[in-house]
């Protein structure tokens, strides 16, 4: 046989998978993968631990308060809940 070139190669290879399975590989949704300097890699590799951190130490403060059994109850001393303990008298 004659050789064939890399691309005659990829097509008739599609070709072959297309005739044993129907499966298709999906989209792609996202633009391809791109370069970043090593600066900006710093940088987002910061921010995504700082950000997990601050989601890690939220998580924490929930399990402790489930375990101690606190109930969080908004305060308003000014509000509508100190209102209900004044009783209202005429001078009369």
């Amino acid at each position: 046989g004659s050789p064939i070139t890399t691309e005659e190669r990829r097509l008739r290879d599609k070709k072959h998978l297309n005739d044993i399975t129907a499966a298709q590989l999906p989209p792609l949704h996202h633009s391809p993968a791109k370069l970043l300097s090593i600066e900006e890699s710093i940088a987002i590799q910061i921010q995504q631990k700082e950000a997990y951190e601050e989601m890690q130490a939220k998580l924490a403060a929930q399990k402790l308060a489930e375990r101690l059994n606190i109930k969080m109850l908004r305060f308003e001393p000014e509000g509508e809940a100190s209102m209900q303990y004044r009783e209202v008298r005429d001078e009369d």
